[in-house]
């Protein structure tokens, strides 16, 4: 099975996964600093799943969390893309989302895919809006959203089904930006 290129930007290739990609993926994000508001470092476990899940996603809806690799190196630096929303109040949205390894944070590398992505959504899916959602406490990744031009949306904050009651990490802000708004942002 071959790379696929879903997008290019000046500095970044988004491509679909190969087989042997988890373990460099998990080798370069799996650390404390890119865990810290997704549950801490995971075991390969998680990992399997979460390629798994990707692997469904791509197949089922045409998109899923691209691996984002750097032009001039080659470099995996993490990932970008959507998949559809698995919670309410996001249950079934087209929910964009980033992971990049620490060595490249604030180099401007997450605001290039995720453009990149928003654009690629409004061309192939018809939906009207787009949502991210993020840990309250993930103030690096809601302030891309808002860098994006997404706009928060306290009326679908909540807490995640999925943590416990009283983990720091459960509750979660949304943020969203509809098609129409991001035609006004230049995207």
């Amino acid at each position: 099975m071959p790379k696929k290129v879903v997008l290019e930007t000046v500095r970044l290739v988004l491509r679909t996964w190969m087989p042997d990609d988890l373990p460099e993926f998990i080798h370069v994000t799996n650390t404390p600093d890119g865990m810290r508001y997704l549950g801490g470092v995971q075991g390969t476990e998680v990992y399997q799943g979460l390629y798994e899940r990707i692997l469904v996603c791509q197949r089922q809806n045409g998109f899923c969390f691209w691996i984002a690799e750097r032009k001039s190196d080659g470099e995996m630096l993490g990932m970008c893309g959507f998949k559809r929303g698995t919670v309410d109040p996001v249950m079934d949205a087209m929910e964009i989302g980033w992971r990049f390894r620490r060595e490249v944070w604030g180099q401007g590398y997450a605001r290039e895919a995720a453009e990149a992505c928003l654009n690629w959504g409004w061309r192939n899916v018809p939906d009207d809006r787009i949502v991210a959602i993020t840990v309250i406490d993930n103030a690096p990744s809601w302030g891309l959203m808002e860098r994006l031009g997404m706009r928060r949306n306290p009326a679908l904050d909540f807490d995640h089904p999925n943590l416990a009651p009283g983990d720091p990490l459960r509750p979660h802000v949304t943020y969203e930006i509809a098609r129409h708004q991001s035609t006004e942002n230049g995207l």
